[in-house]
Formats: structure tokens, C-alpha cells, sequence
């Protein structure tokens, strides 16, 4: 149960990122969506229906919400010039942590006060909603929206780098080049690096109310308390490290080494907090720890996330839909692995140290291979 949303996350996040690379953002987000509304507001009668149809509609969730994030990462690229993404990249991540945040919080109370419906229909409905606006005031470019000022308009495309390749080099297939794009040791620091942020994720995400309430006797409605905690942190922190990459960028720090400064922070802060976890003593020590590991985590955004535009804009949501496939497979084998290892070990302590180690190792790799510059996906492999 608790991998079959990462199962469906699985499937969609290349086809997603290939759809929205080359028709935008804006439909594709819509789509994605409205079925994940509709796959939330659907679960309660799924659960007492048959456990099948309940696991569907977590896949049908994954499914929908594969394609958010490439479709993110493909619009403030067009939208956003390099000064500005990081920030962009922060405010949008802010906005899916205080998702996570408050649905831990408010899931509990709504349960209680309007039964096992309450959440799911809640929150279906506003997604619809959500779809209703998105579509009445976004454009997947800033020329084709009518809202913009001349102003504005001339400011984005001023402020951009270059024009995007994509708007030079017409496409004339919805299929990317795999191969070459898979041939750049670039594209593997980014694939490496959203593999670990997604294990860390998931792993906090799925387990945390677990390990509070198994190792610190936390009750679940307060173990999901010291678990929203963190996210709220995450979300402001993420933005603050989008402020100081975007200044240190201004102020004529190479891309290049800012994404490698802010991936550093975003590895080797929760790898040193996760172990600081495994030795609390008390569950408000832990929470502590487990705030710092998450917040430190948010540096990530303005390291990798942001630098799948920056290598290949054109490429940008196929690319994140790449990296995040396998992040969602190492998702998979962090959450059900996880307890596995709890069962067989019996210390999650042991798991969280394992996570540590990973950390390390991928940061590492980042730094040895990533690069702020744009990558030519376009040579053929005879030139290469």
C-alpha cells in the first residue's frame, strides 16, 4: 500500500516531461490535475469497494501527479530569467511542502469530525477548483498570455540568457533524443541526485509519524504534528536558498559553482541531521533534528532542480521526467525497503544511518559531474 502511489508516479513522469516539452505546460497541468482529484476524491469508495480498486486509484494518483514537476520546471524556464529561477523553483516547492504539511495536520481533524470521507472529498473538490482557475489565468509561455504587459513581456525575454533552443531548433517528433541526452555525464549528476532527494523524501514522508510513534510512543495524530513541522520549514528555507542563489548569481558567482554550493547544503546538512536523529534521546530532540534534515533538504531546489533547466531548457521536462523515474524507483526501494530492514535488523536507527551514508556519496558525485552551462543535446553521436 504504501509504495503503489510510487508505482504509478513511476510510469508517467518521461511521457509527461516529452507531452509538456513539446506542447507546454498549461494543458498538460490540467490533465494531471483533474485526474489526481479525481482519483483522490474516488478513494473512499475504492477502499470499501475491494483492495485492488483502492490500490488503482493510488496508482491513478501517481500517474496524474508524475507530470507536475516537469511541467514546473518547464514553465520557469520559459517564464523565469536566470536570476530569478531559483526563487521561482522555491516558491512553487514551497507550495507542494505546505501541501504536505497541511494535509498532516488537517487529514486527522477531518477524519474525526466528518468520518473517513471528509479529506478526500475536501481536497478532490479543490483540485477541481484549482483546474477551473489554472486554466483561466495561465499560458504555457509568457507571449501567448494576454495578461502580460509589454513591459514585463520584454523584460522575461531581455533578462533570459539566450533564446531557448527549443524556440530555434524546431521539433518535429514528440519523441527526445534518449540517447543522446543519457550520453552526458551532466544528465547522470542530475538523474543521481534526484534519485537520493526522492529516497529522502518518501523515506521522511512515509515513515516519520511510523518512527515517532514506535520509538518515542507518540500518539499518530501527534507523531503527524512533529512530521508537518518540518515540511513548514522546508518551505521557507527552500525559498530563502532560492534568494541566496539567485544573489550569488547577481553578484557573479559562476551557475556552475552556485548549484554545486546549493546541492552540497541540500546533501551533506541532511545526511549530518539524519545521524544527529538516530541519537536523540527524547521526541522534541528528534523533531529538531528531523526539521534541520528536512530544511536543509530544500537547498536542493535551487541545486538540481533548478539546473535541469539550465543545461538544456528545451529538454528541460524530459529530463526532470528521466531523473524523476528513477528517483520514484529509488523512492520505491527507500519505502518498502525501509521496513524490510526494520523487520529484519529491527532498528530503523540503522536505515537512517544507511540513508546518511547515500547522502554523502551523492553529493559527491554531484560535485565531480554537475555543470551550470548549457549542454549541446543536439550533436550527433558520430561528433561525439
Amino acid at each position: 500500500m504504501q509504495s503503489s502511489f510510487l508505482w504509478g508516479y513511476f510510469v508517467s513522469p518521461i511521457a509527461g516531461g516529452a507531452l509538456v516539452d513539446y506542447y507546454g505546460g498549461k494543458m498538460v497541468m490540467a490533465w494531471g490535475v483533474a485526474l489526481w482529484s479525481l482519483a483522490t476524491f474516488l478513494t473512499p469508495w475504492a477502499a470499501e469497494t475491494s483492495l485492488w480498486a483502492l490500490l488503482a486509484m493510488r496508482a491513478l494518483l501517481g500517474v496524474a501527479e508524475g507530470v507536475a514537476l516537469p511541467c514546473m520546471n518547464n514553465m520557469v524556464a520559459r517564464w523565469f530569467p536566470p536570476t530569478e529561477r531559483a526563487r521561482a523553483v522555491g516558491i512553487a516547492m514551497a507550495g507542494f511542502q505546505l501541501g504536505s504539511a497541511i494535509g498532516l495536520v488537517l487529514s486527522p481533524i477531518l477524519m474525526s469530525r466528518a468520518g473517513i470521507l471528509g479529506p478526500f472529498v475536501i481536497f478532490g473538490l479543490s483540485g477541481f477548483l484549482w483546474v477551473l482557475v489554472w486554466l483561466s489565468a495561465i499560458s504555457s509561455t509568457p507571449d501567448q498570455n494576454p495578461q502580460i504587459s509589454k513591459y514585463e513581456l520584454e523584460y522575461v525575454l531581455k533578462k533570459r540568457q539566450e533564446p531557448l533552443v527549443v524556440e530555434k531548433v524546431p521539433r518535429n517528433t514528440v519523441i527526445p533524443p534518449f540517447r543522446r541526452l543519457l550520453s552526458k555525464m551532466p544528465t547522470w549528476s542530475l538523474i543521481v541526485a534526484n534519485a537520493m532527494h526522492s529516497w529522502g523524501f518518501f523515506v521522511i514522508l512515509s515513515w516519520m509519524p511510523i518512527y515517532f510513534n514506535s520509538v518515542y510512543h507518540v500518539e499518530l495524530r501527534q507523531a503527524a504534528w512533529f512530521s508537518a513541522v518540518p515540511w513548514s520549514v522546508m518551505a521557507v528555507m527552500g525559498y530563502f536558498g532560492g534568494l541566496w542563489s539567485d544573489g550569488l548569481i547577481r553578484s557573479g558567482t559562476s551557475i556552475t559553482l552556485t548549484r554545486k554550493m546549493m546541492q552540497s547544503i541540500g546533501f551533506i546538512g541532511p545526511g549530518i541531521a539524519l545521524i544527529g536523529l538516530t541519537s536523540a534521546r527524547s521526541a522534541s530532540i528528534a523533531s529538531a533534528w528531523l526539521t534541520l534534515a528536512v530544511g536543509l533538504k530544500s537547498f536542493s531546489h535551487s541545486g538540481f532542480l533548478v539546473n535541469l533547466q539550465e543545461i538544456a531548457p528545451q529538454y528541460s521536462g524530459v529530463l526532470h521526467g528521466m531523473s524523476n523515474t528513477t528517483g520514484t524507483l529509488a523512492a520505491i526501494v527507500g519505502t518498502v525497503g525501509a521496513g524490510f530492514f526494520v523487520e529484519l535488523v529491527g532498528s530503523f536507527q540503522g536505515f537512517l544511518l544507511l540513508t546518511s551514508v547515500l547522502y554523502f556519496m551523492a553529493a559527491l558525485f554531484h560535485i565531480l559531474f554537475s555543470t551550470g552551462k548549457r549542454v549541446n543535446f543536439e550533436e550527433t553521436s558520430s561528433a561525439e
